[in-house]
């Protein structure tokens, strides 16, 4: 496949489909871009696999001692500073609260996560329009609640919180949508012969955020802080004194980690060069998925991993030039093999200066409570449950 018969592919596709992704940030020249890897294997040029061109180079070696702080324990006249300049914040309009929802539980029978019964009655979006409505009680001002949606989810987002009449200052913004390839440079079709549409991960949300104005129209009005949370995490609610903590920190971002448990995969804390000479630090601390590691490096050895909730300050978010790497990454759809270019967020992590906290895992503190499948939500459905009561979710 030659780079002039995929560009006259995507010449090609109908209007109503180029119209979806325009309007979700999809651009073509880009896509050319980071598909010319998969088109010059595809001429038989000798180009490293994905697995080796999503490493990162240079040395990578784990955290330092006092690179992670433990979060804001009660108790102590800290705590207590933190957590009324935390609140202070809250009731001042300078927090957003922003939910990633754009994925289908593929491992729950491909239900749309967000709108799956967690307890009794109450779906995951439940819960999150639960505690939106306790701190906007609590602040006397709605807190605004951002859901990023994808082109599988919003439609059913949206119906349901039109439902359940939800305020103006609950919003949904889309995530970015790309097409996926076969192997041989292709645009990958389905057995009904249409081109196949993804949303390209939750590294869109600093773009899309920025395509929707929620950003920019709440730091025009005075917002500075920004907690971002998958919709699945019932433990990543909002605290006060974590977020005071953040304000006094001297950093743009603060990554929330969970002590690591066998069987823990994910991102973690590493120090690495950064991608781009002269433009970032050389050196940073940052957050990489395993999968971006060198080989022989044990990730063992850390003993923290991303939750993939952190508080952003919003101006950074907002304006800061932030750097995206495209992955290679291989499915299987209608048992073909597609390939699809993702970005993560964590990457905001090689630009934004960020601090990292390590926060509870168990019981009625934890702010890490992964529901995976039906076995995860059967196991942890108690301890949600308390979670849910202690913060004022339920009654």
């Amino acid at each position: 496949m030659s780079d002039e018969e995929l560009r006259a592919e995507l010449a090609a596709l109908q209007a109503d489909l180029r119209g979806r992704l325009e309007l979700a940030g999809f651009d073509a020249a880009r896509f050319m871009r980071i598909a010319e890897p998969v088109l010059a294997r595809a001429r038989g040029e000798r180009i490293a696999p994905a697995s080796e061109v999503n490493r990162v180079r240079g040395l990578v070696e784990p955290p330092r001692e006092n690179d992670v702080s433990d979060a804001p324990s009660a108790g102590t006249e800290d705590f207590e500073r933190w957590r009324a300049s935390g609140q202070d914040a809250i009731a001042h309009g300078r927090l957003a609260f922003c939910v990633m929802a754009g994925g289908m539980a593929t491992r729950m029978g491909g239900v749309v996560k967000a709108l799956l019964d967690v307890l009794p009655q109450k779906t995951f979006l439940d819960l999150r329009i639960l505690e939106n409505a306790a701190w906007s009680a609590r602040s006397g001002r709605p807190l605004p609640l951002w859901i990023m949606t994808s082109h599988a989810t919003n439609g059913p987002i949206r119906e349901a919180l039109d439902r359940r009449g939800s305020g103006v200052h609950v919003a949904t913004f889309t995530q970015n949508l790309a097409l996926r390839l076969t192997r041989e440079g292709r645009l990958f079709r389905t057995s009904d012969g249409a081109p196949s549409p993804y949303a390209t991960g939750h590294g869109d949300l600093p773009d899309a955020l920025l395509r929707s104005g929620l950003l920019a129209r709440f730091v025009e009005r005075g917002g500075q802080f920004v907690w971002i949370a998958n919709v699945d995490n019932v433990g990543a609610t909002i605290d006060p004194a974590l977020l005071g903590w953040f304000a006094d920190q001297k950093v743009d971002a603060m990554v929330e980690l969970a002590p690591k448990r066998p069987g823990d995969r994910g991102g973690i804390p590493a120090w690495a060069d950064a991608s781009s000479p002269g433009t970032r630090p050389a050196r940073r601390l940052q957050v990489l998925e395993e999968f971006r590691l060198p080989e022989g490096f044990d990730a063992e050895s850390v003993h923290v991993f991303n939750t993939n909730t952190m508080l952003v300050r919003a101006d950074a978010l907002l304006r800061a030039p932030l750097e995206w790497t495209w992955f290679e990454v291989e499915k299987t759809v209608e048992g073909r093999p597609a390939i699809q270019f993702e970005r993560l967020l964590q990457e905001v992590t090689t630009t934004l200066r960020t601090a990292y906290v390590r926060v509870p895992r168990d019981g009625e503190a934890s702010r890490f409570v992964p529901v995976k499948g039906f076995d995860e939500l059967a196991a942890h459905r108690e301890v949600i449950e308390s979670i849910a009561r202690a913060r004022g979710l339920l009654t």
